[in-house]
């Protein structure tokens, strides 16, 4: 058992917002919980009665009412709250406990000043982009696209876009045109809402050639609209002349922009963010949507194929992230909500669902590390930070760089810590501890893309245990199974899901008979959820995570999947197979991320192939898909159907005899076993 780090205060029924829940289900449902392990299970055993609770206590606003809870428990094929209509963003933009001039969003940026909106000005803007959307067409089920990064003009498209029935989409700018490209040619949207570039620290980023290729390989788009967020309308205030093309010449040799807003508007035609902000006398309104009609297209990390386009729908989110945002982050009116993240990830999408329960958010835009890692400690105290949300990966290089927050930074308005997209190992949570505050709960949580939050988390009525996930968050049965599906309680097993969750996918885009879901999450066990990690529960209720059970790469806190190596690496003429795996770092590090190369006959690797192996996937990708290191083998092993046995190979890598990592009658080419093991036993030999 993990030493306890922090105990929750002796009233904490009455000072945090799950103890009013606990009132408030004694009252109104005549239900009294001795704990969290008997409230969990009874959201677990009585979903009807659960999820129905969390509607009524957030007093959802229904446009038509549901005619149940739950048709059926089946998985995949739940339906919730049938007949019930409403709007995500109208919850979202109703900011229970805020005034108008209560600062709701804080956006600050390496790339500009900091901006703050007001919860009457955010309204204005999204009644605005609504309207300009309206006007470009954008109605019911049509697709907004926002290669954007994490600043307050893609908050407000979000909830402008869903708040017309449209469903939004994004990309993280620093993603290159094959990611973005893989994923929006499969939703096919109708509007590109895309920026000129960015800072990264102090390094300009210019994107407009991708946002180029971007719009030139997506020809459902009718319209872009440019954020000028690295160069603004406005000459830079020093003078610094700029080389780049206007954005006529490199955008659209047809109309000017002034041009785009008449009856006579050309298709793909281009705005700019003025453009879209136009003042029109159109009131705010929300359009009421069923239950399960997509709000948002998430995607996964591509690892055996095309990144999956994971549909989630309106109700599902807002029940999911209400629940979790105030009954297990504990955050309401007076609270500043921050967790660092890129919209390439799914922790944004959670992020921004915080003025549904009253608290303000804080988005930043840039590189963590700049100057130094200390920015975003920096950052929290500047914001008045109450929770801040990040990667286990920061915590642990702050650990490393022997970092102490609270010297450099005031934090004593900070009372919640959370941690996900790796697990944190014990030694994190004591650094935590030591060096960051002594009084604050630390929340390691782990969930998904596939669910749009954590499943496995903190709550402010339990205690704090070194290298411990807290609880099974409310409503979420996971269980623990062992190889023949047996479930087991204080043994490493597939982390599995055992009954349904509103915030599970609506489907995948394009997938009318449901069949790419069904492969997705139930092949294993069929009506059952298999999620693809290793999970320990133990008997008081706490979880470890020990990592993925598929081969999907993890760095930094994010997944890479290896579809999209394999597309750009062997793409290129001298490649002739691949295969890239990742190691962790049992210390907690960022562990390296290998390449193994198969080439063309007669080529030797060079340092100038390396580079260029380096540069393409940096170029294609993303800069967090360059390996730390690329090798040439003779082969990569495969299967007799000719999969890629990357879990295999990784195995091999971390000191399992071949024998044991892989049955090698199974290959089509057993020997190329031998070249990783070579390989491995030279790893261990070194210093």
């Amino acid at each position: 058992m993990g030493e306890v780090l922090w105990t929750p205060p002796a009233d904490v029924r009455e000072r945090s917002r799950i103890g009013d829940y606990l009132r408030w289900l004694r009252e109104h449902r005549g239900l009294d919980f001795a704990d969290y392990d008997a409230l969990w299970q009874w959201s677990v055993t009585d979903l009807p009665a659960f999820w129905q609770s969390i509607w009524d206590y957030f007093q959802v606003i229904a446009h038509s009412p549901a005619t149940g809870v739950l048709t059926s428990q089946a998985m995949p094929g739940a339906r919730w709250f049938p007949g019930a209509t409403l709007n995500y963003a109208e919850h979202v933009l109703r900011m229970p406990g805020l005034a108008e001039n209560d600062p709701v969003v804080i956006g600050h940026s390496q790339t500009r000043a900091p901006v703050t909106l007001t919860a009457g000005q955010l309204r204005e803007q999204v009644r605005r982009v609504a309207a300009g959307l309206r006007r470009l067409g954008v109605g019911r089920g049509d697709r907004v696209a926002a290669y954007a990064p994490n600043i307050p003009e893609t908050f407000v498209l979000l909830l402008a876009t869903t708040s017309l029935g449209a469903v939004f989409s994004s990309c993280a700018p620093e993603f290159g045109t094959r990611s973005v490209t893989d994923r929006w040619q499969q939703i096919e949207p109708k509007i590109l809402v895309a920026v000129d570039g960015y800072r990264y620290g102090t390094k300009p980023v210019d994107r407009m050639a991708e946002v180029a290729a971007i719009r030139a390989a997506l020809p459902s788009v009718q319209h872009t609209v440019l954020l000028n967020y690295l160069q603004p309308d406005a000459a830079p205030a020093d003078g610094t002349p700029t080389d780049r093309e206007p954005v006529d010449a490199v955008l659209t040799d047809r109309e000017p922009v002034d041009a785009v807003l008449t009856d006579r508007e050309p298709v793909d035609a281009v705005l700019t963010w003025a453009d879209l902000t136009v003042d029109v006398d159109e009131p705010l309104a929300f359009a009421a949507v069923p239950f399960d009609h997509p709000l948002y297209v998430l995607y996964s990390s591509g690892t055996t194929g095309l990144p999956k386009p994971i549909v989630h729908g309106h109700g599902g989110i807002l029940l999911e992230h209400l629940k979790m945002l105030a009954l297990h982050h504990d955050l309401g009116p007076g609270d500043r909500f921050l967790w660092f993240s890129t919209t390439g990830w799914m922790m944004w999408n959670f992020l921004v669902s915080g003025p549904a329960v009253g608290a303000a958010i804080v988005l930043f835009d840039g590189n963590p590390g700049h100057p130094d890692l200390t920015a975003l400690w920096r950052l929290a105290a500047d914001t008045g930070t109450t929770y801040f949300g990040t990667s286990a990966p920061y915590l642990l290089a702050c650990r490393k760089a022997e970092i102490v927050p609270r010297q450099v930074a005031d934090l004593s308005a900070l009372r919640g810590l959370g941690s996900t997209g790796a697990p944190l190992p014990a030694e994190g949570f004591t650094w935590v501890y030591e060096t960051v505050s002594d009084t604050l709960q630390l929340q390691s949580l782990s969930g998904g893309t596939d669910v749009c939050t954590g499943f496995v988390g903190g709550v402010p009525l339990l205690p704090v245990h070194a290298g411990e996930i807290a609880c099974r968050c409310l409503g979420a049965r996971v269980e623990a199974r062992s190889a023949d599906g047996t479930p087991v309680i204080g043994q490493l097993g597939e982390l599995v899901i055992t009954a349904p969750m509103p915030s599970m996918p609506v489907g995948f885009w394009n997938d009318p008979d449901g069949r790419r879901y069904r492969e997705a999450y139930f092949d294993v066990y069929p009506g059952v959820w298999r999620h693809g990690d290793w999970i320990t529960i133990n008997e008081r209720g706490g979880c470890v995570i020990t990592g993925r059970s598929d081969a999907t790469l993890n760095r930094g806190g994010v997944r890479l999947g290896t579809a999209e190596f394999y597309s750009v690496v062997e793409g290129l003429p001298e490649v002739v197979d691949s295969v890239v795996v990742h190691l962790e770092d049992n210390e907690g590090g960022a562990g390296e991320l290998l390449l193994f190369v198969v080439l063309a006959e007669g080529l030797e690797l060079d340092e100038a192939l390396t580079a260029r192996i380096a540069r393409e996937l940096r170029t294609a990708l993303s800069p967090r898909h360059v390996p730390d290191e690329i090798h040439q083998v003779r082969a990569v092993p495969r299967t007799l159907s000719a999969k890629k046995l990357e879990v295999p190979v990784k195995k091999i890598l971390t000191g399992t005899p071949v024998d044991s990592a892989a049955a090698t009658g199974a290959l089509a080419n057993p020997d190329s076993l031998t070249a990783f093991e070579r390989f491995a036993r030279a790893r261990a030999d070194r210093p």
